[in-house]
This record gives structure tokens, sequence and C-alpha cells, in this order.
């Protein structure tokens, strides 16, 4: 299949019908739970929606369910505390930071796998940190401007 080239008129029209769909649905077999699904539509909405197959989706509902699953336990490990008292009575670290981390590594592992790290969907370090210099430059120029008159950049709420 021949590629659309990303700046013609086409790949434009793509893109709006793309969003207007939404988020791609997960393939009828997977069951995602409710906790899931915010991850899922994040994950699956980082690449454009032609470039997902079947074992794709396979892949991202598994990367849902591990971010979710992270989620929950780094929330019961805020609650619990990093150290635990064991039978003896002597502090250790609370068990669940195994677990985390094992599904910290998955997480990272799947989201290379599919391409929808940071390097993938931002590109390269160099690249955001220009962006970055840039935002610091109007930052700083907004900043500067101290007439009340002359309208400068701020976020509306």
């Amino acid at each position: 299949m021949k590629r659309v080239r990303s700046d013609s008129a086409t790949a434009a029209v793509k893109a709006a019908q793309a969003v207007a769909a939404g988020p791609i649905s997960p393939p009828d077999y997977i069951t995602l739970r409710e906790g899931d699904r915010p991850f899922w539509d994040a994950i699956v909405t980082a690449r454009a929606r032609d470039t997902w197959n079947n074992s794709d989706l396979e892949n991202a509902a598994n990367l849902a369910r591990c971010k979710a699953d992270i989620e929950r336990l780094q929330g019961e490990i805020d609650i619990e505390g990093d150290t635990l008292k064991n039978d003896r009575g002597t502090m250790v670290v609370n068990p669940k930071h195994s677990l985390l981390e094992t599904l910290t590594r998955r997480a990272m592992a799947l989201s290379r796998m599919l391409h929808v790290h940071a390097e993938a969907t931002v590109g390269k370090s160099e690249d955001a940190a220009k962006a970055l210099k840039n935002e610091k430059d109007a930052k700083k120029a907004s900043e500067q401007v101290e007439d009340t008159l002359i309208p400068g950049l701020r976020a509306v709420k």
C-alpha cells in the first residue's frame, strides 16, 4: 500500500476523519476493566488510527491493563507506606514495590514495542529540547511585559 504524504490534503482529511471517529475500540475478544479505559484511549490515540492492527491492539490492551495496575499499586503504596513491619517486628520494604517495578518494566517494553514511547510520539530529545527552549523564551518574554494595557500570554481557565 502506497503511503500518503503527511503534508497532503488527503492526509489532512484522513486525520480529521480519525479524530471525528474517536479512539479505536478494543476488538470484541479483548476485555478491559473500567479503570483500563483511560489508559487504552491514551495509548491508541498516540499513533495514527490506520497504523493499528489486531496484534498491536492486543498488546495495547496489555499495556492499558499494566498502566492501570501501576496506578492502583502506587495508590496502595502511598497509603501503606514504603516500609512495613513484618511478623518479627522488623521494618521491611513494602513487597508491592517489587511488583510495581515489574509492571513498570513491562509497561516500558510494551510502549517501545508499540512505538508509543516519548521518542516515537514527540521526537528526538534534541528536538524536544528546542521546543522547551522556545517555551522558556516565550514565558520569559511574557513575564517582561509589565504594562497591563498590553496583552501578554496567559493560560485561560
